[in-house]
């Protein structure tokens, strides 16, 4: 009887640390792929201002615009142009439009971009214009069965 119990208490000890084996290797894959970088889920346009946002592929993948404008507006970023631009980037640059660096910042940081530069261009109607590198990997999209 104590054999089974011994038995049983083993394998639920390779089971917990089979499991924080496999969910360690998960947060390593992830920051791999983020270039060493977690993306920050609790960064939000700020409460009661418009942040109008420019999202520019400047690499070779397509489809990269769309989802770095889908995790935008799910942090209620206003993005309103979405496109491509030349020449191609290694790594992602966001531009302050409109002299609010801390707009620019946050955008920076709910992406994960690690460049933010003031350009003012107030022909634009823009605040911030994001141009996508190929360093930049978009954040793993939820699955709903």
């Amino acid at each position: 009887m104590e054999s089974r119990a011994l038995k049983r208490a083993v394998a639920v000890a390779v089971l917990v640390l089979l499991a924080g084996a496999l969910a360690a290797w998960g947060i390593h894959a992830r920051r791999a792929r983020t270039g060493g970088r977690l993306f920050v889920s609790d960064v939000h346009a700020p409460d009661g201002a418009r942040v109008r946002v420019q999202v520019l592929n400047a690499t070779r993948v397509r489809g990269l615009a769309r989802r770095a404008t889908m995790h935008l507006r799910d942090r209620g970023f206003d993005v309103v142009e979405v496109g491509t631009t030349q020449p191609a980037r290694d790594s992602t640059l966001v531009l302050d439009r409109s002299n609010h660096p801390e707009w620019a910042a946050l955008v920076a940081k709910a992406l994960g971009a690690t460049r933010v530069e003031s350009r003012p261009d107030t022909s634009r109607y823009l605040d911030v214009t994001v141009l996508l590198g190929d360093a930049w990997r978009p954040p793993a999209q939820p699955f709903y069965p």
